[in-house]
C-alpha cells in the first residue's frame, strides 16, 4: 500500500474510533459512565447514595446502623486444626489409632487420604475458662484468658476442600477468581475514613502468601481504587513509595499533578470513569508517601505496648501486624486484613506437624492476638471494631496418610465440613459459642454456618443488608453473598 493511503487509512481509523467513544450514546465511554452513575451502580435499588467519581473513597452511609465500623481479619493461612484449639473432643481421644469406620469416608473426597485411615485423638490437653467456660487448649493460653469477649463458630462449614478455592469462596462469594473480596465491597459500600490512607490494606506473614496469591484482595469488577494495598511491616512499607535519587517531594508533587492533566482531559475525551479512578489513585498515592511511613512506624509505641505484643520493630511478624493493625484501625483504616502463612499441618514434614510447624505458629500468634484485644478494649475501640479469626476449612478426625502409609510425622488432612471460627467486638455476641459438632467433630449437629450465612452476618454488622450492597455487572446484580446467604441473628447482641 502508498504511503499516502496508509496515513489516510489510519486517519480514518483514529477519526472513526474517537467518534465511537465521543459521540455515539452506545459508545464504550458512555456505556461505562451510565453503568457508574445508574440506579443500579450503587448498593442496589434500596440504597441508591450518589458518588462522587472524583472521590471514590468518601464516606457514605449505610443502610441501617452499624455496630463495627472497621474490621480487622486474622486469616491463619492453610487452615489450623480446630481439634487441637478448640474441640474438646473425649470421645474422638478414645477412638486414637482406631481403624476410621467406612461411613465417615463413602462418598467423600479428601486432599492426600487413600484407603483406611486411622482415627486421631486430640494431641493437647483442653480446659474450659472464663465466665462463658469455653474449652480451649494449652496451646493457647493467652487467648484462653480472653475467651469471655469472642463469639466462637463451631458449625462453619464450605463447598472447597483445597485451599485456593476455598480462600477465594470465604472472601469473595465465588471458588473461581476474578470476583471482588470482602475488604473491596466493604471500602465500596462505606468508602473510607482517612483520605490520607487505602481503606482496605493487607499485612502478610509467615514468609509467604496465601495459596490463592493476591487476587484475594483484588476488586475483581469493581473499581480498581477499592482493591486491597498490601503494606510490609519491614522496609519500606510499600514498594517503590520512596522517591528515586535525585527527585525531591515538589518534583513528585509537579509530576502527579502533569499526568493527572493528562487524565482528566483523557476523561473529557471518552468519559471512562476509571480514568477517575486512575487519577484518585494517584492522588493517594502522593499522599501516602507521608501518611503510610508514620503510620507504619511500630517504634513509636511505648515499651509497654511491645511487651504486651511480643514485637521486634523492623521484622516481619504477626506479632508486629497486629501492632499495625491497631494502629491502622486508629487512623480510621476500614479493612484490615492479615494473613499469616503456615497452618497446613499435614504431617508430611516437621513444619507441617502438629507436634513441630504447628506448635511454632500457637507461639507465634497467641500473645499478640489477647493483645490486640486487650489494646483495643483499653483504648474503646473493641466495641466499633470487629475482630475475626479463622481459616479456610478445618482438619480431619482421622491422622493423614499419603498413599494409604501412615506417615512419619502426625497432621490432618483438609476437612470441610466443620470447622471453627471466632470474632470478637464490633457488636459480636461475647462470650457465646454457637453451634455444636457430633462427638469426633466431624459433621455439624446443631446450628450449621455456611460460608454464605457468615458473610452475611459481618456484612449486618458493618449496617449492610448483604442482599442489596450490590454492584451491576455483566447483565445482573452481584453481591458479595451472590444468591445465597443467611444472616445468623444469635451472632449479632
Amino acid at each position: 500500500m502508498h504511503l499516502t493511503e496508509e496515513l489516510n487509512q489510519a486517519r480514518l481509523e483514529y477519526v472513526t474510533r474517537r467518534h465511537f467513544l465521543r459521540r455515539c450514546s452506545s459508545g464504550l465511554g458512555a456505556l461505562a459512565l451510565t453503568s457508574m452513575l445508574g440506579p443500579r451502580a450503587g448498593a442496589g435499588p434500596e440504597h441508591n447514595v450518589p458518588r462522587d467519581l472524583a472521590d471514590p473513597m468518601t464516606v457514605l452511609p449505610p443502610h441501617f446502623a452499624p455496630q463495627a465500623r472497621r474490621v480487622i481479619y486474622l486469616h491463619m493461612a492453610g487452615s489450623p486444626s480446630q481439634l487441637e484449639l478448640f474441640e474438646h473432643k473425649p470421645e474422638l481421644k478414645k477412638l486414637d489409632g482406631q481403624k476410621c469406620p467406612q461411613s465417615l469416608l463413602e462418598g467423600k473426597r479428601f486432599a492426600f487420604i487413600q484407603g483406611v485411615p486411622d482415627m486421631l485423638g486430640p494431641q493437647f490437653d483442653f480446659q474450659q475458662h472464663g465466665q462463658c467456660g469455653a474449652w480451649v487448649s494449652d496451646r493457647l493460653p493467652h487467648v484462653a484468658s480472653v475467651v469471655d469477649k469472642l463469639t466462637f463458630i463451631k458449625t462453619l462449614h464450605t463447598d472447597q476442600f483445597n485451599h485456593a478455592p476455598a480462600q477465594f469462596l470465604l472472601y469473595s462469594g465465588s471458588p473461581r477468581p476474578g470476583r471482588p473480596a470482602m475488604g473491596s465491597w466493604v471500602t465500596y459500600g462505606l468508602g473510607s475514613e482517612n483520605s490520607d490512607l487505602p481503606g482496605f490494606i493487607v499485612l502478610v506473614s509467615g514468609g509467604k502468601t496465601p495459596s490463592a496469591g493476591k487476587t484475594l484482595w483484588g476488586s475483581g469488577f469493581l473499581p480498581s481504587v477499592y482493591q486491597g494495598v498490601q503494606c510490609r511491616s519491614s522496609g519500606d512499607p510499600i514498594l517503590y513509595s520512596s522517591n528515586p535519587a535525585g527527585v525531591d517531594r515538589d518534583l513528585r508533587r509537579m509530576t502527579v499533578e502533569a499526568i493527572n492533566e493528562v487524565n482528566q482531559r483523557q476523561f473529557e475525551a471518552v468519559g471512562d470513569p476509571e480514568i477517575l479512578t486512575r487519577i484518585a489513585q494517584y492522588e493517594m498515592a502522593f499522599r501516602m508517601q507521608v501518611s503510610v511511613p508514620e503510620a507504619m512506624d511500630i517504634g513509636r509505641e511505648p515499651e509497654s505496648v511491645h511487651q504486651a505484643y511480643g514485637t521486634e520493630p523492623g521484622k516481619n511478624a504477626f506479632a508486629n501486624n497486629c501492632l499495625l493493625a491497631r494502629r491502622l484501625a486508629e487512623r480510621g483504616v476500614r479493612f484490615i486484613q492479615l494473613y499469616d502463612w503456615g497452618w497446613d499441618s499435614h504431617g508430611a514434614s516437621k513444619s507441617e506437624a502438629l507436634h513441630g510447624g504447628f506448635l511454632d505458629k500457637c507461639r507465634s500468634i497467641d500473645q499478640p492476638i489477647a493483645a490486640l484485644l486487650n489494646d483495643l478494649e483499653e483504648r474503646g475501640m473493641l466495641d466499633d471494631t470487629l475482630v475475626v479469626w479463622g481459616g479456610e476449612f478445618g482438619r480431619t478426625p482421622m491422622r493423614e496418610n499419603r498413599g494409604g502409609r501412615v506417615m512419619e510425622f502426625v497432621g490432618r488432612d483438609h476437612h470441610p465440613y466443620a470447622f471453627t471460627v471466632w470474632m470478637a467486638g464490633g457488636g459480636a455476641r461475647a462470650g457465646y459459642t454457637h453451634g455444636e459438632t457430633d462427638e469426633i467433630g466431624y459433621y455439624p449437629v446443631r446450628d450449621k454456618v455456611h460460608i454464605h450465612d457468615f458473610q452475611a452476618t459481618l456484612m449486618c454488622l458493618l449496617g449492610f443488608n448483604h442482599e442489596k450492597l450490590t454492584y451491576y455487572f455483566q447483565g445482573r446484580d452481584y453481591r458479595l453473598t451472590d444468591v445465597h446467604g443467611k444472616l445468623v441473628p444469635a451472632l449479632i447482641t
